[in-house]
C-alpha cells in the first residue's frame, strides 16, 4: 500500500529567500523543514504528500511551496494559497499549475468584516480550477458551510476536499451543529473529507477516543472512498498532543477502520484526487 499524506506545512529558516508574514506562527527550530519531512515521511512508510501553503507563517507568498513542489515532484504535490478578493490570483494560480507542480488551490473566507466565503473572487479562482483540473481545499469553519454549497452547486466538475472536515470538536458532540453542516454537504458527490481533525478537536490524549464517534460519522456519510487523511506536519507545531507516527496509527488500528476502509483512506481516496492513480 502507498500511504498518502494529504495534509503537510512546509517552513524554511531562510528569511532572505522565503520572507515570512508579520508575526508568524512557527514550529521549533530545525522542525517543519524539507528534510525533517522526508525523515517523518521515510519512518513511517509514507509514499507520496500534498504540501500546503503555510498561510499562518507566508500568508499570500507561495515561494517556498512552489520551489519545494517543483523540486521534489517524484512523491509530492503542491497546494497554493492565494487571496481570494485578488484579480490577479486567477493569473498566480495558472502560473503555478503551469510550472511548480501545483495541483491544489486553497480557498479561505475574505479576510474582510464580515468575512464571505461566496464571492466573485471566489467565483474567479474556481473556475479557473475547472478550466485546469486543479483540486480546491475548501479551507473553512462551518459557519460558511452554506456558502460552501452553493460554490458546489456552481462547480460540480471541479474535486473539493474539506479541509479539517470544518473543525468539529469532541466537547460540541456526534450531533454538533458542526458535524450536522458537514454531513448535510455529503449530498455534494464532488466534495470529499479530511480525516485531520481528530488530535486538535479531542480533549483527550492518545488515542483521542472522545473524536471515534465523529471520524466514525464522516465515514459512513461520505463513504470511505471520499475521505483521506493527511498528518498535520509539523506535528509538533499543529498536533503537540501526537507524534506523526500516533496520527497514522489512528488511522491503522484505533478507528476501527476495516481493511477496506483503511487502504481508501490511506492510499485509494487521495491517489485518485491527487496523483491520478
Amino acid at each position: 500500500m502507498t500511504f498518502v499524506d494529504t495534509h503537510a506545512h512546509i517552513y524554511h529558516e531562510d528569511e532572505t529567500l522565503y520572507p515570512k508574514k508579520s508575526d508568524p506562527l512557527l514550529p521549533p527550530k530545525n522542525k517543519g523543514t524539507i528534510e525533517h519531512l522526508k525523515q517523518d515521511v521515510a519512518d513511517n512508510g509514507i509514499g507520496r504528500v500534498v504540501l500546503v501553503q503555510t498561510g499562518s507563517a507566508y500568508l499570500w507568498d507561495n515561494r517556498l511551496l512552489a520551489d519545494t513542489a517543483k523540486a521534489n515532484a517524484g512523491w509530492a504535490v503542491g497546494v497554493c494559497t492565494l487571496d481570494p478578493t485578488s484579480e490577479d490570483s486567477v493569473v498566480e494560480l495558472e502560473r503555478l499549475v503551469g510550472g511548480f507542480n501545483v495541483k491544489g488551490l486553497r480557498v479561505e473566507p475574505t479576510k474582510t468584516s464580515p468575512a464571505i466565503y461566496d464571492q466573485a473572487g471566489a467565483h474567479r479562482l474556481w473556475q479557473k480550477a475547472q478550466e485546469l483540473g486543479v483540486v480546491i481545499c475548501a479551507h473553512i469553519q462551518s459557519e460558511f458551510t452554506r456558502e460552501l454549497a452553493n460554490l458546489l452547486k456552481a462547480y460540480p466538475k471541479v474535486p473539493v476536499v474539506l479541509d479539517h472536515s470544518a473543525y468539529p470538536k469532541a466537547a460540541e458532540g456526534v450531533d454538533s451543529e458542526t458535524v450536522k453542516r458537514v454531513i448535510d454537504l455529503a449530498e455534494f458527490e464532488n466534495l470529499n473529507v479530511k480525516l485531520t481533525f481528530a488530535v486538535t478537536g479531542s480533549d483527550d490524549a492518545y488515542p483521542f477516543g472522545d473524536m471515534k464517534g465523529i471520524v466514525r460519522k464522516m465515514v459512513d456519510t461520505f463513504g470511505a472512498d471520499r475521505c483521506m487523511w493527511g498528518s498535520g506536519f509539523p506535528c509538533e507545531l499543529w498536533l503537540k498532543k501526537a507524534t506523526y507516527a500516533q496520527h497514522l496509527a489512528l488511522v491503522r488500528e484505533d478507528w476501527g477502520l476495516s481493511e477496506g476502509e483503511q487502504a481508501a483512506v490511506l492510499e485509494e481516496t487521495p491517489m485518485r484526487i491527487w496523483f491520478g492513480g
